[in-house]
């Protein structure tokens, strides 16, 4: 298994795992890799498709995918400009460990979701703020 350098071995912009994870470690890039699966999209099919993603967001999450070079672009000159992303071979090379991902997380939800259960159990009850302390009026 690879390593994770660290901090006193490899400066951080020389460590791959790093670099790589910082992009597509995010639940919106993963999705957006993950929904332009085998076929070309427009930003706001891409956003229907996702769902609860802010077009904010989606802007700069497809804007870092290109930068990377896991996502292409391509405006065709219409009005209003019609613009459609698609995944390019390196982003396509993700999809099988993303898969095993995926995978992962359908296999283990459930026990996720009972550690939370089980933790949340047995956290300190929320300290109460001064507004909650102060007498009603």
């Amino acid at each position: 298994m690879p390593e994770v350098t660290g901090p006193n071995l490899t400066p951080r912009n020389h460590c791959p795992v790093r670099h790589v994870l910082d992009q597509v470690g995010d639940k919106w890039s993963l999705l957006v890799l993950l929904t332009l699966q085998g076929r070309r999209l427009r930003f706001m099919e891409l956003k229907r498709s996702i769902g609860d993603i802010s077009q904010r967001v989606l802007t700069e999450t497809l804007r870092s995918l290109e930068r990377d070079g896991y996502v292409g672009r391509q405006v065709h000159p219409t009005v209003p400009p019609r613009v459609e992303y698609w995944l390019t071979p390196l982003g396509r090379s993700l999809l099988r460990p993303i898969a095993r991902l995926v995978a992962w997380a359908d296999e283990h939800f459930e026990a996720v979701c009972a550690a939370r259960q089980r933790f949340e159990a047995k956290a300190p009850p929320a300290t109460p703020s001064r507004r909650d302390l102060a007498p009603p009026a």
